[in-house]
Protein backbone atom coordinates (compact mmCIF):
# COMPACT_ATOMS: atom_id res chain seq x y z
CA UNK A 1 0.00 0.00 0.00
CA UNK A 2 1.90 3.04 -1.27
CA UNK A 3 1.74 6.47 0.31
CA UNK A 4 1.05 8.66 -2.71
CA UNK A 5 -2.69 8.16 -3.17
CA UNK A 6 -3.62 5.33 -0.80
CA UNK A 7 -3.46 7.37 2.40
CA UNK A 8 -7.17 8.17 1.96
CA UNK A 9 -7.88 4.44 1.79
CA UNK A 10 -5.99 3.90 5.03
CA UNK A 11 -7.97 6.67 6.72
CA UNK A 12 -11.26 5.09 5.72
CA UNK A 13 -10.10 1.69 6.94
CA UNK A 14 -9.14 3.21 10.26
CA UNK A 15 -12.54 4.84 10.53
CA UNK A 16 -11.00 8.29 10.80
CA UNK A 17 -12.95 9.96 8.01
CA UNK A 18 -16.33 10.18 9.77
CA UNK A 19 -14.82 11.04 13.15
CA UNK A 20 -13.01 14.03 11.63
CA UNK A 21 -15.65 15.10 9.10
CA UNK A 22 -16.12 18.49 10.77
CA UNK A 23 -12.40 19.22 10.57
CA UNK A 24 -12.38 18.02 6.95
CA UNK A 25 -15.20 20.40 6.06
CA UNK A 26 -13.26 23.27 7.65
CA UNK A 27 -10.31 22.50 5.36
CA UNK A 28 -12.60 22.37 2.32
CA UNK A 29 -14.13 25.75 3.23
CA UNK A 30 -10.68 27.30 3.50
CA UNK A 31 -9.51 25.87 0.14
CA UNK A 32 -12.76 26.81 -1.65
CA UNK A 33 -12.63 30.36 -0.29
CA UNK A 34 -8.99 30.87 -1.28
CA UNK A 35 -9.59 29.36 -4.74
CA UNK A 36 -12.57 31.68 -5.29
CA UNK A 37 -10.57 34.70 -4.11
CA UNK A 38 -7.65 33.94 -6.45
CA UNK A 39 -9.50 32.74 -9.55
CA UNK A 40 -13.10 33.92 -9.35
CA UNK A 41 -16.38 32.42 -8.17
CA UNK A 42 -17.25 30.46 -11.34
CA UNK A 43 -16.06 26.83 -11.03
CA UNK A 44 -16.34 26.38 -14.81
CA UNK A 45 -13.70 29.08 -15.33
CA UNK A 46 -11.61 28.29 -12.24
CA UNK A 47 -10.07 24.78 -12.30
CA UNK A 48 -8.74 25.04 -8.74
CA UNK A 49 -12.17 25.99 -7.42
CA UNK A 50 -13.87 23.27 -9.41
CA UNK A 51 -11.50 20.63 -8.05
CA UNK A 52 -12.05 21.87 -4.49
CA UNK A 53 -15.83 21.86 -4.90
CA UNK A 54 -15.79 18.36 -6.40
CA UNK A 55 -13.73 17.05 -3.45
CA UNK A 56 -16.15 18.65 -0.99
CA UNK A 57 -19.16 17.16 -2.77
CA UNK A 58 -17.51 13.72 -2.80
CA UNK A 59 -17.38 13.91 1.01
CA UNK A 60 -21.05 14.94 1.15
CA UNK A 61 -20.38 18.49 2.26
CA UNK A 62 -23.71 20.40 2.22
CA UNK A 63 -24.34 22.55 -0.84
CA UNK A 64 -25.10 25.61 1.33
CA UNK A 65 -21.67 25.35 2.99
CA UNK A 66 -19.98 25.23 -0.41
CA UNK A 67 -21.89 28.23 -1.72
CA UNK A 68 -21.12 30.27 1.41
CA UNK A 69 -17.42 29.46 1.08
CA UNK A 70 -17.42 30.60 -2.56
CA UNK A 71 -19.19 33.86 -1.67
CA UNK A 72 -16.76 34.46 1.18
CA UNK A 73 -13.77 34.07 -1.14
CA UNK A 74 -15.29 36.06 -4.00
CA UNK A 75 -15.99 38.86 -1.54
CA UNK A 76 -12.27 39.23 -0.93
CA UNK A 77 -12.17 37.66 2.56
CA UNK A 78 -11.60 41.04 4.23
CA UNK A 79 -9.40 40.84 7.29
CA UNK A 80 -8.12 37.36 6.47
CA UNK A 81 -4.98 36.61 4.46
CA UNK A 82 -3.95 33.01 3.94
CA UNK A 83 -0.44 32.07 2.88
CA UNK A 84 0.26 28.86 0.96
CA UNK A 85 3.36 27.05 2.21
CA UNK A 86 4.86 23.62 1.54
CA UNK A 87 6.90 22.09 4.36
CA UNK A 88 9.20 19.15 3.72
CA UNK A 89 10.70 16.55 5.96
CA UNK A 90 11.50 12.94 6.72
CA UNK A 91 9.39 10.36 8.48
CA UNK A 92 10.32 6.96 9.97
CA UNK A 93 12.77 4.94 7.91
CA UNK A 94 13.84 7.98 5.90
CA UNK A 95 10.46 8.29 4.16
CA UNK A 96 9.83 11.60 2.39
CA UNK A 97 6.94 13.81 3.53
CA UNK A 98 5.37 16.87 1.86
CA UNK A 99 2.94 19.02 3.85
CA UNK A 100 0.75 21.60 2.10
CA UNK A 101 -0.43 24.36 4.40
CA UNK A 102 -2.88 27.28 4.18
CA UNK A 103 -2.23 29.54 7.14
CA UNK A 104 -2.86 33.02 8.47
CA UNK A 105 0.11 32.68 10.83
CA UNK A 106 3.37 31.34 9.37
CA UNK A 107 5.18 31.29 12.72
CA UNK A 108 2.48 29.19 14.35
CA UNK A 109 2.39 26.75 11.46
CA UNK A 110 6.13 26.14 11.20
CA UNK A 111 6.35 25.63 14.97
CA UNK A 112 3.43 23.18 14.98
CA UNK A 113 4.66 21.16 11.98
CA UNK A 114 8.22 20.94 13.33
CA UNK A 115 6.89 19.72 16.68
CA UNK A 116 4.73 17.04 15.03
CA UNK A 117 7.69 15.74 13.04
CA UNK A 118 10.00 15.61 16.06
CA UNK A 119 7.42 13.83 18.25
CA UNK A 120 6.69 11.20 15.58
CA UNK A 121 10.14 9.76 14.79
CA UNK A 122 10.73 12.25 11.98
CA UNK A 123 12.37 15.58 11.35
CA UNK A 124 11.54 18.67 9.34
CA UNK A 125 13.95 19.48 6.50
CA UNK A 126 14.94 22.44 4.37
CA UNK A 127 12.89 23.61 1.40
CA UNK A 128 13.59 21.35 -1.57
CA UNK A 129 14.97 18.43 0.42
CA UNK A 130 12.31 15.97 -0.76
CA UNK A 131 10.08 17.85 -3.23
CA UNK A 132 12.25 16.65 -6.12
CA UNK A 133 11.10 13.09 -5.39
CA UNK A 134 7.48 13.91 -6.29
CA UNK A 135 5.54 14.79 -9.44
CA UNK A 136 2.11 16.45 -9.43
CA UNK A 137 -0.43 14.31 -11.27
CA UNK A 138 -4.15 13.77 -11.54
CA UNK A 139 -5.29 10.31 -10.40
CA UNK A 140 -8.75 8.95 -11.26
CA UNK A 141 -9.63 5.47 -9.95
CA UNK A 142 -12.20 3.02 -11.26
CA UNK A 143 -13.43 -0.39 -10.03
CA UNK A 144 -11.79 -3.53 -11.42
CA UNK A 145 -15.19 -4.49 -12.84
CA UNK A 146 -14.73 -1.84 -15.56
CA UNK A 147 -13.64 -3.16 -18.96
CA UNK A 148 -9.94 -2.29 -18.92
CA UNK A 149 -9.47 -2.14 -22.70
CA UNK A 150 -12.44 0.18 -23.18
CA UNK A 151 -11.33 2.43 -20.32
CA UNK A 152 -7.76 2.48 -21.61
CA UNK A 153 -8.83 3.48 -25.12
CA UNK A 154 -11.22 6.17 -23.88
CA UNK A 155 -8.70 7.59 -21.38
CA UNK A 156 -5.82 7.84 -23.83
CA UNK A 157 -8.13 9.39 -26.42
CA UNK A 158 -9.20 11.98 -23.82
CA UNK A 159 -5.57 12.91 -23.10
CA UNK A 160 -4.59 10.73 -20.13
CA UNK A 161 -0.92 9.86 -19.58
CA UNK A 162 -1.40 6.28 -18.46
CA UNK A 163 -3.89 3.63 -17.34
CA UNK A 164 -2.74 0.90 -14.96
CA UNK A 165 -4.33 -2.03 -13.14
CA UNK A 166 -3.61 -1.99 -9.41
CA UNK A 167 -4.50 -4.63 -6.81
CA UNK A 168 -8.05 -3.43 -6.16
CA UNK A 169 -8.73 -0.77 -8.80
CA UNK A 170 -7.75 0.75 -12.13
CA UNK A 171 -5.85 4.06 -12.06
CA UNK A 172 -5.93 6.68 -14.79
CA UNK A 173 -3.06 9.18 -14.56
CA UNK A 174 -3.21 12.66 -16.09
CA UNK A 175 -1.33 15.91 -16.11
CA UNK A 176 -2.89 18.42 -13.65
CA UNK A 177 -4.01 20.68 -16.50
CA UNK A 178 -5.99 17.93 -18.25
CA UNK A 179 -7.35 16.27 -15.09
CA UNK A 180 -10.89 17.71 -15.24
CA UNK A 181 -11.14 17.27 -19.00
CA UNK A 182 -10.17 13.58 -18.84
CA UNK A 183 -12.43 12.86 -15.86
CA UNK A 184 -15.45 14.43 -17.54
CA UNK A 185 -14.75 12.81 -20.90
CA UNK A 186 -14.72 9.40 -19.22
CA UNK A 187 -17.86 10.21 -17.24
CA UNK A 188 -19.60 11.15 -20.49
CA UNK A 189 -18.80 7.67 -21.80
CA UNK A 190 -20.36 6.02 -18.77
CA UNK A 191 -17.30 5.35 -16.62
CA UNK A 192 -18.07 6.10 -12.95
CA UNK A 193 -14.97 6.82 -10.90
CA UNK A 194 -14.37 5.80 -7.30
CA UNK A 195 -12.14 8.77 -6.54
CA UNK A 196 -10.52 11.65 -8.40
CA UNK A 197 -7.79 13.95 -7.09
CA UNK A 198 -4.71 15.92 -8.00
CA UNK A 199 -1.93 14.49 -5.89
CA UNK A 200 1.83 14.17 -5.58
CA UNK A 201 3.28 10.89 -6.82
CA UNK A 202 6.70 9.76 -5.53
CA UNK A 203 9.33 8.50 -7.93
CA UNK A 204 10.57 5.95 -5.39
CA UNK A 205 9.04 4.31 -2.33
CA UNK A 206 10.29 3.34 1.12
CA UNK A 207 9.01 0.06 2.55
CA UNK A 208 8.03 0.26 6.22
CA UNK A 209 6.96 -2.39 8.70
CA UNK A 210 6.58 -2.92 12.43
CA UNK A 211 7.24 0.10 14.64
CA UNK A 212 8.27 2.27 11.71
CA UNK A 213 4.99 1.61 9.89
CA UNK A 214 3.02 2.36 13.06
CA UNK A 215 4.96 5.59 13.67
CA UNK A 216 4.44 6.64 10.04
CA UNK A 217 0.66 6.35 10.29
CA UNK A 218 0.69 8.31 13.55
CA UNK A 219 2.77 11.04 11.90
CA UNK A 220 0.36 11.29 8.97
CA UNK A 221 -2.63 11.39 11.33
CA UNK A 222 -1.12 14.15 13.47
CA UNK A 223 -0.18 16.25 10.46
CA UNK A 224 -3.64 15.99 8.91
CA UNK A 225 -5.24 16.77 12.26
CA UNK A 226 -3.54 20.18 12.27
CA UNK A 227 -5.96 22.95 11.30
CA UNK A 228 -3.49 24.64 8.93
CA UNK A 229 -2.62 21.48 6.98
CA UNK A 230 -4.53 20.94 3.74
CA UNK A 231 -2.74 17.90 2.28
CA UNK A 232 0.00 15.47 3.27
CA UNK A 233 1.95 13.29 0.83
CA UNK A 234 4.58 10.64 1.44
CA UNK A 235 6.49 7.89 -0.34
CA UNK A 236 6.01 5.24 2.35
CA UNK A 237 4.94 1.75 1.33
CA UNK A 238 3.12 -0.51 3.80
CA UNK A 239 1.97 -3.98 2.79
CA UNK A 240 -1.67 -5.02 3.06
CA UNK A 241 -0.65 -7.69 5.58
CA UNK A 242 1.12 -5.10 7.71
CA UNK A 243 -1.91 -2.82 7.60
CA UNK A 244 -4.18 -5.62 8.80
CA UNK A 245 -1.90 -6.17 11.79
CA UNK A 246 -1.73 -2.46 12.64
CA UNK A 247 -5.50 -2.10 12.56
Amino acid sequence: MSGHNKWSTIKHKKGAADAKRGKLFTKFIKEISVAAKLGGADPAANPRLRTAVDKAKAENMPKDNIERAIKKGAGGMEGVTYEEIVYEGYGPGGSAVLVEVLTDNRNRSVSDIRSIFSKSSGNMGEAGCVAWMFSKKGIITYPKSVDFDQLFEAAIEAGADDVAEEDTEIEVTTEPGSFIEVREALAAKGFKHISAEITMIPQTQVALEGKQAESMLKLMDKLEDNDDVQNVYSNFDISEEEMEQLM
